[in-house]
């Protein structure tokens, strides 16, 4: 007996020490101090690791077939030998490090393709993602308290779904009071339709209204939306302080993607509203951590997370300026063992100081996915939707 009390006792001496030095590293005051972070983010990796071999059967039989254990993780160079989970694996198996019944909610990647991740949240995961959300939200000036409207160029959120991006895009509404939520998509009986007249009306009746408008949503649906809007003669003019946050990237719009100067001045032609009013915003449900770009529209790096950029045959890590797969890093979960996920994108990383805004991180940009066939996105799904004006 007094031995099983002891083992409990250590089991949860080793959670409480992760849980701590996880909110050390969430609750930092400098966002993007990459260098100042290093020592609390390689011990909370380290620390996260060891929780979920302890937690995880698929993870630890991971670790030990790579012959991986957390005592590798000596220097920040030793992140590149975590055991890495591409999310195409998260979207074929589910594998979590506690019960369901523990975790604060389950959240899942879009699944337009059939197959979708599934990703735990753990309320310690909440604890520690609220601050960093508020100090990002803070540091890009996205945080107001003036009350805003909002138009929602995606899925409305309810309880018939999981869906990743639309829990993100209902979260970008909190960012200033939110007066009204206008979606482009939105849930009736057992499948989505397309409501795009009822956004554009409400873009046209929000144009003369009291309070700022925030507009979120993919750039691709921005782009095709403000351009049938100049066919039609819109030309608002929105209240001072509204904004454009744009999630995710064009997918497989890529084709069609347009530079973003083109996107900028076709916002302010119809919208009234400027380039310096644009915010870009990148993350992924297997990677929750708030990506914002800066008054150059770059993603820097922020201190919650670490990139890699590996080469698409060998998976070997490539140096600052080459284009590879982009590999994400962050302890931010312990209910599912997304310590280090291998996206389909392909990336670059370049020097922070190349950038001239004044943060030293480095620039992560996205350049397209990597093509493979089966993989459908959220943004492609609800684009087909939205042209289509079919539902499912």
């Amino acid at each position: 007996m007094k031995q099983k009390s002891l083992i409990a006792f250590y089991k949860f001496s080793v959670t409480a020490t992760f849980m701590f030095s996880r909110q050390r590293l969430f609750w930092l005051s400098a966002p993007y101090d990459l260098p100042g972070s290093d020592a609390r983010f390689l011990r909370a990796v380290r620390e996260n690791c060891a929780y979920h071999i302890r937690r995880c059967p698929e993870y630890r039989t991971i670790c030990q077939t790579l012959r991986f254990t957390p005592e590798t993780l000596e220097t920040m160079d030793d992140l590149a030998k975590l055991p890495v989970l591409p999310t195409l694996f998260l979207k074929r198996r589910a594998v979590f490090s506690m019960p369901e019944w523990r975790m604060a909610m389950r959240v899942t990647s879009s699944g337009t393709s059939g197959r979708f991740s599934r990703v735990g949240f753990d309320w310690g995961c909440i604890f520690a993602e609220i601050p960093m959300i508020l100090r990002l939200g803070f540091y890009h000036g996205l945080v107001s308290p003036k009350p805003a409207h909002y138009v929602v160029l995606g899925y409305k959120p309810g309880k018939q779904d999981r869906m990743g991006v639309a829990r993100t895009m209902f979260g970008l509404t909190h960012f200033a009071p939110p007066l009204s939520r206008t979606y482009a998509l939105r849930w009736q009986g057992e499948r989505y339709v397309p409501d795009l007249d009822g956004a554009v009306s409400g873009l046209e009746k929000l144009a003369n209204a009291r309070f700022p408008t925030r507009i979120v949503g993919f750039p691709s649906y921005l782009w095709f939306g403000l351009q049938q809007a100049e066919k039609m003669g819109l030309q608002a003019r929105f209240p001072r302080g509204s904004k454009i946050l744009l999630a995710g990237g064009w997918k497989q719009h890529y084709a069609q993607e347009v530079e973003k100067p083109r996107l900028y001045a076709l916002a302010q032609r119809v919208l009234g509203i400027g380039e310096a009013d644009i915010h870009e915003l990148f993350g992924a449900v297997e990677h929750p951590i708030f990506y914002n770009t800066c008054k150059y529209h770059r993603f820097h790096v922020p201190a919650y997370a670490r990139v890699l950029i590996r080469d698409v045959e060998t998976l070997e890590p490539l140096p600052m300026g080459q284009t590879g797969l982009v590999n994400l890093i962050s302890p931010l979960i312990c209910a599912t063992p997304v310590t280090s996920v291998m996206t389909d994108d392909l990336g670059r990383l370049t020097p922070g100081e190349d950038c001239g805004c004044g943060l030293r991180s480095p620039c992560l940009t996205i350049l397209g996915r990597v093509g493979l066939p089966d993989i459908t996105t959220c943004a492609a799904g609800a684009a087909d939707l939205l042209g289509k004006g079919e539902a499912f």
